[in-house]
């Protein structure tokens, strides 16, 4: 069995190991359309349950990867029922299905082959969950309602949590050291998409 990984190789997917802090212009932007932005969080947490259900299929002889995935897609599911509820209170409608450039460009980064394949696939999701406990932690302190400064505080801990859930799948499943060395490398990743992106009212 695997060892588990170091706390040392934990906190370096903490929010705080992220190699690129958003600018705080993005704060800003999303609060002078704040209705545009909901749109766009709900529709990532509908793909985030999607994401995990897809795992889920790719996967089913995995036991412990297919409950925890099970587990995160209703809970990213409840999460965009939630959003929506927020829409609703501001007569804001679902928006339209558009790519995400951030994602796409991450996941473009995915290996080819079985192993790598199933290694990537975790680790960049991981990365993408810490980005969001990033900015949802932004939002938390932003100029908001109380009651939706609450919300997003909650957020930015769900999805502390599903970032470290999926190194430590990671780390089920491969060993610590192989985990450790490639955490790195997708944290570079994430940080050039990052980069690259203009600061909208989105959640990338």
């Amino acid at each position: 069995m695997n060892r588990p990984l170091t706390e040392e190789a934990l906190t370096i997917l903490s929010v705080g190991g992220l190699k690129l802090p958003t600018p705080t212009a993005w704060t800003q932007v999303v609060l002078s359309d704040f209705d545009r932005f909901l749109q766009d969080h709900a529709a990532n947490e509908r793909k985030a349950s999607a994401m995990a259900m897809s795992m889920v299929a790719h996967y089913p002889d995995r036991t412990e990867l297919v409950e925890a995935m099970i587990d995160l897609a209703l809970e990213e599911l409840n999460h965009f029922r939630q959003v929506v509820r927020l829409m609703l209170q501001r007569n804001v409608r679902l928006g339209d299905d558009e790519k995400d450039p951030y994602v796409n460009d991450i996941l473009r980064q995915v290996r080819k082959g079985t192993t790598p394949y199933f290694i990537d696939r975790l680790l960049s999701a991981a990365v993408i969950e810490a980005r969001g406990a990033e900015r949802f932690s932004l939002l938390a302190e932003a100029d908001l309602p109380k009651e939706v400064q609450t919300f997003y505080r909650t957020l930015a801990r769900s999805e502390a949590n599903h970032h470290q859930l999926f190194v430590r799948l990671a780390t089920r499943y491969f060993p610590a050291q192989t985990v450790e060395d490639r955490l790195v490398t997708w944290l570079d990743i994430e940080a050039s998409a990052m980069a690259a992106l203009e600061i909208r009212p989105r959640l990338h």
